[in-house]
């Protein structure tokens, strides 16, 4: 158990910040059942408009530092025709970057658009599988097949990537506890180095939430718990640990820029609907591919849901983060790098939040750092939201 009163911040507490870019590449050919991530159809003109505008942007908001990470995320990157990932990469601040990510669906990985991402940098690829049966392909409207993963994957290790992620999606609508686990054990049997995990969310405007609304699919939230639970096991013992409640990882293969955003680092968001959190500044660019470019034609970016960083908001989103994380949140330390300007240690509130989930089993202390329980982790979209102060 931590106490309150735990002394002034100092200079010295505070570390270097790791920064990160994160580059939004929109384009997709079809939107998928579950999908709100802000998308558009790709042709020559949209995507000569959104090279056009991320040159741009750099001008804007360069880094003021070398970059420790770099993620090209979508929608679809790899929907780009090798040259614009040839374009797209010379644009990239890449000094100093120990990780560079890029999220492919199986359809679109060729040899050629690897070879391109090969010579460029990239080290790390994230693949969208999500499932390996062709009926639930279906259901989540993907529009590739098991056998394209098969293939895609092949490709991506004879092109000599060594870091690879495979996304699976479970409790989808109607799923047994046995056809997921067929599903952990394939992604198991490819041995990538990396597997998330993610239980299916209802998000507004996207055809699941019509179904869910119209009472053709149904919540199951006691499936979800066993679904959760087993996946942990399953992932432990095949070697995977897990480092956040939806990530596994094999030793040393942690996402870096996911790491360092849970622990409340910078990064810059380039690209519509792009996020940055960066001197000072948390902020979005508008979710629109023409209206962007206006902005950025204007000297505008991430100027929708502006909001100016304090350290109340910082400390608060480090624990919400930070407990997603199996590390947990040093919550000494947390107070003294957020609010060492003040002076003091963690709120009283946030202390006595912390101490009520301590008494129902949720989280559990290691001296100072602060931890979900399995029991927690379960519940960590309530502890989350009961944590904002």
């Amino acid at each position: 158990m931590i106490q309150a009163g735990l002394g002034q911040a100092k200079a010295s507490d505070s570390a270097p910040v790791a920064l990160g870019l994160y580059v939004h590449v929109p384009f997709c050919a079809t939107t998928c059942d579950f999908c709100a991530f802000y998308q558009v159809r790709p042709d020559a003109e949209a995507i000569a408009l959104y090279l056009d505008g991320i040159e741009r942007e750099k001008t804007l908001a360069p880094p003021d530092r070398e970059l420790e990470t770099l993620f090209w995320g979508g929608g679809t990157p790899g929907l780009l025709a090798p040259k614009d990932l040839d374009r797209l990469a010379g644009i990239m601040p890449r000094a100093g970057v120990k990780e560079w990510s890029i999220e492919l669906a199986p359809a679109s990985v060729t040899p050629e658009r690897l070879a391109a991402l090969k010579a460029a940098g990239v080290n790390r690829v994230s693949m969208g599988v999500q499932s390996f049966a062709p009926d639930w392909l279906d259901a989540l409207g993907r529009m590739h097949t098991r056998e394209q993963v098969y293939r895609a994957y092949d490709r991506i290790r004879q092109a000599g990537f060594i870091n690879v992620n495979l996304d699976l999606m479970f409790a989808l609508p109607g799923q047994t506890a046995a056809e997921w686990e067929a599903d952990v054990r394939e992604a198991v049997r490819l041995a990538p180095e990396h597997i998330s995990t993610y239980c299916l969310t209802f998000e507004e405007d996207t055809a699941l939430w019509v179904k869910l609304s119209q009472g053709r699919v149904k919540l199951d939230p006691e499936r979800e718990v066993e679904m959760y639970e087993r996946t942990w096991e399953w992932l432990g013992q095949a070697g995977y640990a897990q480092y956040e409640i939806s990530n596994f990882a094999r030793a040393g293969h942690a996402c870096l820029h996911n790491l360092n955003t849970w622990r409340m680092q910078e990064w810059i968001g380039w690209g519509p609907s792009a996020a940055s959190q960066y001197q000072g500044w948390r902020g979005r660019n508008v979710a629109d591919l023409k209206r962007w470019r206006e902005d950025l034609a204007k000297g505008e970016r991430a100027a929708e849901d502006r909001t100016q960083l304090t350290s109340a908001l910082l400390l608060e989103d480090s624990m919400i983060f930070g407990l997603r994380m199996n590390e947990g949140v040093n919550v000494e330390a947390a107070a003294r790098r957020f609010r060492g300007e003040i002076g003091g240690g963690p709120p009283p509130p946030l202390l006595r939040k912390l101490h009520e989930f301590e008494g129902d089993g949720v989280i559990r202390w290691e001296g100072p750092v602060a931890k979900l329980t399995p029991k927690g982790r379960l519940l960590a979209d309530r502890v989350g939201s009961e944590l904002m102060l």
